[in-house]
């Protein structure tokens, strides 16, 4: 039976303000999972509409979907005394693209192939890529869509926007304090508007000087300061295993097909707990994403997280926060630093990381290849821009081939630089 307006806002205010537990405390626990479950199937059928699009699209970009956690519904209605009904972003999408011109073409790009499909809408566009979202310094595109009843956020981010935003994301954790929502020391804060003002004028082709760089990184100095001391458990030296991605995209699903995963992540430890394949179908969803949450407290440590995506190496990417925390050092880096570091994310497109992923799996390294037509029809059937992402692999030296008509090879002396865009 569909849940009413009125009820699942009940479920809303029940979980915001928790009493005594009670049948229908538990009643209306099972209601928000119930609604925020709903999103997935919108969700998924949205985003792979989207990454159909943009396969025609022409530039490098990453797409990938999530389904809010609990926890950060709570914190927003209590920070907003809102209604559940209200929440826009409970089922939400991400795309990230080279730069802010990409960006200004997607947005008129994505209204008018939404307005040939019936059912689902642009309500709205939101733009905080000038100025910034309130003291964080937060930037982005955001596209409110609806689809079969379901308000849906689209956000779009160029690399620079991505990487500031998922900066803030692993400070915030490890700090212990949520700074995308302005809790936590002023001075960490502002350090992290200062570097989104200093990315956009970067962005806007306007090179800092020499005293803003000076000033942003006394910032640095002073917000690393802060967050040392706040750290108990020092889960900035604890490393993630780098071969984890290339485990799962033997799980993962055909090409192009979406795949759903709960993640469970330990920021006691910094590495993951288990990352479980989770179906379309929004009951059995349901209820691994409450099973999980429940065995995992966000209280004790852990982040249990719902993400969609075709390509397992784009979460990488998307949500690249989980993954390759290394020491304290690298935690807030230097601008120069940072500006390395953006530049290195995104220089091949989709299709090339699929290819490379299909010759990694068939261990086709040095001499051991596969022709251009076994790869194309059989092994890398669904990559729409076969013939365009070979030629980027070839040029930057990733694959050897003597001409078109050889066989398709890793190059073994690019071994690290293949493993890391995987």
């Amino acid at each position: 039976m569909a849940l009413s307006k009125s009820r699942i806002d009940k479920a809303g205010r029940s979980l915001a303000n928790p009493g005594e537990l009670t049948i229908e405390s538990m009643e209306l626990e099972e209601d928000f999972d119930e609604y925020r479950i709903s999103h997935l199937e919108p969700l998924s059928l949205t985003t792979l509409e989207l990454q159909n699009w943009l396969h025609g699209y022409g530039s490098s970009y990453y797409i990938a979907q999530r389904v809010k956690r609990k926890p950060q519904i709570v914190r927003k209605l209590r920070r907003l005394s809102v209604r559940l009904t209200q929440l826009q972003d409970i089922g939400g999408c991400r795309i990230i693209v080279e730069n802010n011109e990409n960006v200004d073409q997607l947005i008129p790009f994505i209204r008018d192939n939404v307005t040939k499909i019936g059912g689902f809408s642009l309500r709205r566009v939101t733009d905080y890529r000038e100025k910034g979202r309130d003291q964080t310094g937060y930037r982005s595109a955001h596209l409110l869509l609806e689809r079969d009843g379901r308000s849906l956020e689209l956000q779009i981010r160029s690399r620079i926007q991505h990487y500031w935003a998922e900066s803030i994301e692993r400070t915030s954790v490890i700090y212990g304090r949520h700074l995308k929502e302005q809790e936590g020391d002023p001075a960490v804060i502002d350090y992290f508007r200062q570097l989104s003002d200093v990315f956009y004028e970067i962005e806007s082709s306007r090179n800092p000087n020499v005293q803003s760089k000076v000033a942003l990184d006394r910032k640095r100095e002073q917000a690393q300061r802060i967050i040392y001391e706040s750290d108990k458990n020092r889960i900035f030296d604890s490393s993630v295993n780098e071969d984890i991605v290339l485990t799962l995209a033997n799980m993962q699903g055909g090409d192009n097909d979406l795949t759903n995963w709960i993640m469970v992540f330990n920021w006691n430890t910094g590495d993951f707990v288990t990352w479980d394949v989770v179906g379309r179908e929004a009951e059995s969803a349901k209820a691994k994403y409450t099973q999980y949450e429940s065995q995992f407290s966000s209280e004790a440590g852990f982040e249990v997280v719902m993400i969609g995506s075709s390509d397992i190496a784009t979460i990488r990417q998307t949500h690249s926060h989980y993954f390759g925390i290394e020491k304290f050092d690298t935690i807030l880096e230097s601008l120069d630093q940072s500006i390395v570091g953006f530049k290195t994310r995104m220089d091949i497109d989709v299709g090339a990381r699929q290819i490379l992923a299909l010759l990694v799996r068939k261990k086709y390294w040095g001499r051991k290849g596969a022709t251009i037509d076994t790869l194309k029809n059989h092994f890398a059937k669904g990559v729409n821009t076969f013939e365009s992402s070979l030629s980027t692999l070839r040029e930057r030296e990733l694959v050897t081939m003597s001409d078109f008509q050889a066989p398709v090879s890793l190059n073994i002396k690019k071994k690290s630089e293949i493993e890391s865009y995987l």
